[in-house]
């Protein structure tokens, strides 16, 4: 698959390799960090956000594509919805299939509750059946739920809710034992012991994987725990508004099947949003490695209902997005890569930073040499730098990538690209939302009975999330979610049901003076080619 310049190219590469696999590049600096950062990282680029101008976020910054969808007219904008005769009553309703979703169910019918699950695509179709590095927890001896918190609240600049980190942390040991007794298959050595690796940003090995088809095993086995407890799931339906009640408590949701175009009513004593990422946006015109689905559906969802949002204004843009093949552009190349040996090469074959340092850290640093140093390797969309994955069999022998990164060898192989032999080229894709729904420590929002988990809740990472920590996020908040809410349905009384708050938001976007034809949520990206009626 390689042109003979890039095979040229690579060969600068593997003179350089024996020198570069014993190198050990110094960590930069915190002064050399936030000057880099505001350098090159997207997130400082002002010119890419906007400032709300209305809603419970009225002047705040926001990237200005999300501005247009929080700002965007309703879909039930001018409808009569008759809320009087539900298609489907339940204790809890969950939008959204992903970990969060489907651990919030399990919890919530673990508590009792009379559980319905609506998801747009299938159950399973998110984020989390992508995830491949692994999942964070501190349960060896060298190491420490409190060494775990200083790691995550450190690497998202101290920007985090310090309570959600320290649940997060606290809770991980407990999140792999509950998975481990679910069914997940993690890797082990032949005794048994968990197989721990190093990700960006931590002090000590505490990545725990099945292989490189963490996300995948994690999502295979609690997609089965539903199932087999029976709870409702309703496949192809999207949460399109936030039922009320006449008390200001979340009371269910308005839906919409996606096939044919029927809209629904659900009502609920108690409503978890697990509705995942935003990546399906494009922030910035970047490819992305989120799934199908990843159009930000419950920051708006959770906005028009009087929730607030947090740290929204800060995307993670992963390091390695696969640059070549054009097949692949965006495609995912997990951190794993890098924890097992292999290094950033640059043009010149020079490493040109500490593989492991944190996420933005290193999308930022690619960015550098591709753009101002002039370092970059030339691909047919643009640039990017060598991932030189031979480096893993130099340091773990042969066979070490086809048993610890098969899904990677696989993924190139089918391009005529075999990573235990050939470096592979890289730039930053978008991938994680940061930020998200304002929620407290049992993943409340300040709408009464409106729970956020996963993805779409913000205060979790602050303005940079560690590797591992997205998969720990939503099991543990998803659980943390099912089981507020599966505590709290025995007490409420829901009362007469309303949407008064979708006409109250476009009141508010008339007063201020917002004119658009764009409806939300956007529920599905936009890919149809444009028809040219000049030609």
């Amino acid at each position: 698959m390689y042109s003979e310049e890039l095979r040229e190219l690579i060969k600068v590469v593997e003179a350089k390799r024996e020198y570069n696999v014993n190198l050990d590049p110094k960590r930069m600096t915190p002064e050399e960090i936030d000057v880099l950062l505001e350098t090159y990282h997207p997130d400082y680029k002002q010119e890419q956000f906007d400032t709300l101008a209305m809603g419970p976020n009225k002047g705040g910054k926001v990237p200005k594509e999300l501005k247009a969808l929080l700002e965007a007219n309703s879909r039930l904008a001018g409808k009569e919805i008759d809320l009087s005769n539900p298609d489907y009553e339940c204790d809890v309703l969950v939008v959204g299939a992903g970990g969060s979703g489907c651990s919030a169910a399990i919890e919530a019918n673990e508590a009792g509750a009379k559980v319905l699950v609506v998801t747009k695509l299938r159950m399973g179709d998110a984020n989390t059946m992508m995830a491949e590095g692994g999942i964070q927890a501190a349960d060896k001896e060298n190491d420490s739920p409190a060494i775990h918190y200083v790691d995550a609240f450190g690497g998202g600049h101290y920007a985090a809710k310090p309570e959600l980190v320290a649940k997060l942390c606290m809770k991980a040991p407990e999140a792999i034992q509950w998975l481990t007794n679910l069914g997940v298959e993690f890797d082990k050595t032949e005794d048994g012991t968990m197989v721990t690796t190093h990700g960006g940003g931590t002090c000590r090995k505490r990545m725990h994987a099945a292989k490189d088809y963490s996300g995948a095993e994690i999502m295979r086995t609690l997609r089965d725990e539903v199932l087999n407890r029976g709870i409702q799931v309703v496949d192809f339906t999207s949460a399109i508004e936030i039922i009320k009640d006449d008390k200001g408590q979340a009371a269910g949701a308005v839906l919409l099947n996606m096939e044919t175009k029927e809209i629904l009513i659900a009502k609920a004593k108690c409503v978890i949003l697990c509705t995942g990422g935003a990546g399906r946006i494009h922030y910035q015109n970047f490819p992305t490695t989120n799934h199908y689905g990843a159009t930000a559906d419950g920051l708006i969802l959770a906005y028009r209902a009087g929730a607030k949002l947090r740290d929204v204004d800060t995307l993670q843009y992963h390091p390695t997005g696969t640059a070549f093949p054009e097949q692949l552009v965006g495609a995912l190349v997990t951190e794993k890569v890098r924890s097992l040996g292999a290094k950033l090469v640059n043009i010149n074959g020079d490493v040109f930073m500490n593989p492991l340092e944190c996420r933005d850290v290193t999308a930022s640093s690619i960015i550098r040499e591709c753009s101002t140093n002039g370092n970059g390797v030339p691909t047919n969309d643009g640039y990017g730098v060598w991932l030189d994955t031979p480096m893993i069999e130099m340091i773990h022998g042969e066979g070490a990538i086809e048993k610890r990164i098969p899904a990677m060898l696989r993924m190139f192989g089918k391009y005529g690209i075999d990573l235990r032999k050939e470096p592979i080229l890289v730039y930053p894709t978008l991938h994680y939302q940061n930020g998200g729904v304002d929620v407290d420590t049992n993943s409340e929002t300040c709408v009464p009975n409106l729970y956020v988990a996963g993805e779409a809740a913000g205060g979790v990472h602050g303005r940079n999330r560690l590797m591992g920590n997205s998969l720990l996020d939503v099991v543990v908040f998803g659980r943390n979610a099912g089981q507020a809410a599966g505590a709290r349905f025995k007490d409420v009384t829901v009362g007469a049901l309303n949407i008064d708050h979708v006409d109250a938001f476009q009141k508010e976007l008339a007063e201020a003076g917002i004119e658009t034809e764009t409806v939300s949520p956007k529920l599905l990206p936009d890919y149809a080619r444009k028809v040219n009626p000049l030609q």
